[in-house]
């Protein structure tokens, strides 16, 4: 299974646009916020299903956090501002073990951070948009195949 992870896209059109092309290949498309309503952006541009959350700069009535399964793995997705991750991602671990996820995925920063810590795999994907320190533009695109998880960035 592929899921391509994606934050902080801020509307910009022209940079999900180049993304188009990895993400319509995937089987999912987890969007950590900021701003949700690029969720049905990426859905109409590659008909794959987005599951979002919305971050600290959308206005949208829905989900600031998501637990689900997909390709037997647990994942845990929020925006990441509520766990202060600009200052680490200590409290996001404590949550995500608390959860037992086996992936947690945010947002928030504009910093990509690829980490395993305890088992659990964070990804921030950075972002596609607005990249901070010294961050590339793009996303991330997870390939879960028996059971591991390859993690492979993508820049644009």
């Amino acid at each position: 299974m592929k899921i391509g992870v994606v934050s902080d896209t801020h509307r910009m059109t022209r940079f999900m646009d180049k993304a188009v092309p990895y993400l319509e290949e995937c089987d999912l498309i987890i969007h950590a916020g900021d701003n949700y309503i690029d969720a049905r952006y990426l859905y109409d541009a590659t008909g794959v299903n987005v599951l979002a959350v919305v971050g600290n700069c959308d206005w949208d009535d829905a989900e600031d956090e998501l637990f689900f399964e997909a390709g037997g793995k647990k994942f845990f997705v929020c925006h990441g501002d509520r766990y202060d991750v600009k200052y680490g991602t200590n409290m996001l671990q404590t949550k995500a073990e608390r959860m037992g996820a086996d992936v947690a995925v945010f947002g928030h920063s504009h910093v990509t951070h690829i980490e395993t810590v305890n088992g659990i795999l964070y990804i921030n994907p950075g972002s596609m948009a607005l990249p901070r320190g010294g961050s590339d533009r793009g996303f991330v695109i997870l390939d879960i195949k028996e059971g591991k998880i390859n993690v492979k960035e993508i820049k644009i």
